[in-house]
């Protein structure tokens, strides 16, 4: 099939780097670097959409669902990279916020060919999850066109369930079959072509917004701490120690006393020292105030 891609704003040709190839390494990289700087910015002008699809997510959350990434290449990696990242940082399971990208986990590594072409591959793989109307879908592709995402969320609809999407091109297929279309319109990229760049750089921004916004609402962060964090490793455990020294303004011998009592878990140990209760008070005001800490510790009083 004959694809035309003149009309697509991330396949045109940019007059800022027109002649990067023979400009100095130095002056090569201020260019790309000056392109960048854009990207924030087309970001922001999509913050309302960005925003609806965070509490679509939270409340999806909130009943049991899921978040499910779907998309191919760069795009594609860059839902696993963050959807990997919650169980660390928040503490949630792992099936969660899953990943998938076309081809399967060897496309992670290397390109699979012809797989994102396959509509009825995205299809496929979110029935393999068991994909349903209390999940919540967000197909990614920077052209806006891609078959295997466009499968993935044509059958997401067909379960009832909400679907969003990130691409770079206004008015795109993708974005017509959204409930909600997240468009940061970043412009052609600085080597034609290469979205991996302003557009993958774009992607990266939003999915960090969706995840961390979503985790927010749902009672993960206090503060600005990230206190379901697991302590997997020598760094988080330390960090651990000081999340609640930072959110209790306790000693760090009482903070690792607390941790202790509490089994390693922030939260558990924030409302023990806050509210002056022992591990299974603070355990029950938790799970009165639904996972949040300052809630929960505006029941003890």
């Amino acid at each position: 099939m004959q694809l035309d891609l003149t009309k697509l704003v991330t396949e045109s040709r940019n007059p800022a780097s027109e002649n990067i190839d023979q400009l100095s390494t130095f002056d090569m990289l201020k260019v790309i670097n000056d392109q960048d700087k854009t990207v924030p910015l087309a970001v922001e002008a999509v913050l309302p959409e960005i925003s609806r699809t965070v509490d679509i997510i939270a409340e999806a959350f909130k009943s049991g669902g899921r978040l499910i990434y779907a998309g191919a290449g760069t795009s594609g990696r860059l839902g696993i990279l963050d959807a990997s990242e919650c169980p660390p940082t928040y503490g949630t399971p792992a099936e969660q916020v899953v990943g998938l990208i076309a081809g399967g986990h060897q496309a992670i590594l290397k390109a699979v060919e012809n797989a994102e072409d396959n509509r009825e591959l995205g299809a496929n793989d979110l029935k393999a999850l068991a994909f349903s109307q209390r999940d919540v879908l967000v197909g990614i592709a920077a052209s806006g066109r891609t078959p295997y995402v466009l499968g993935a969320m044509e059958y997401a609809k067909t379960v009832g369930a909400k679907v969003a999407c990130i691409s770079c091109n206004p008015a795109s297929p993708m974005a017509q079959c959204a409930d909600i279309a997240i468009v940061p319109v970043v412009g052609p990229e600085v080597v034609t072509g290469s979205s991996r760049m302003k557009a993958g750089t774009a992607q990266k921004l939003i999915l960090n917004m969706l995840t961390t916004g979503a985790m927010i609402r749902t009672g993960k962060v206090y503060g600005n701490l990230m206190v379901d964090v697991e302590a997997t490793n020598a760094k988080l455990v330390e960090r651990q120690k000081r999340i609640v020294m930072e959110a209790t303004d306790c000693s760090r011998e009482a903070a690792i006393e607390a941790l202790d009592a509490a089994k390693g878990h922030c939260k558990t140990a924030i409302v023990m020292l806050l509210a002056g209760v022992d591990a299974t008070q603070a355990t029950e005001l938790l799970s009165q105030s639904g996972g949040f800490t300052r809630d929960a510790i505006g029941l003890s009083k």
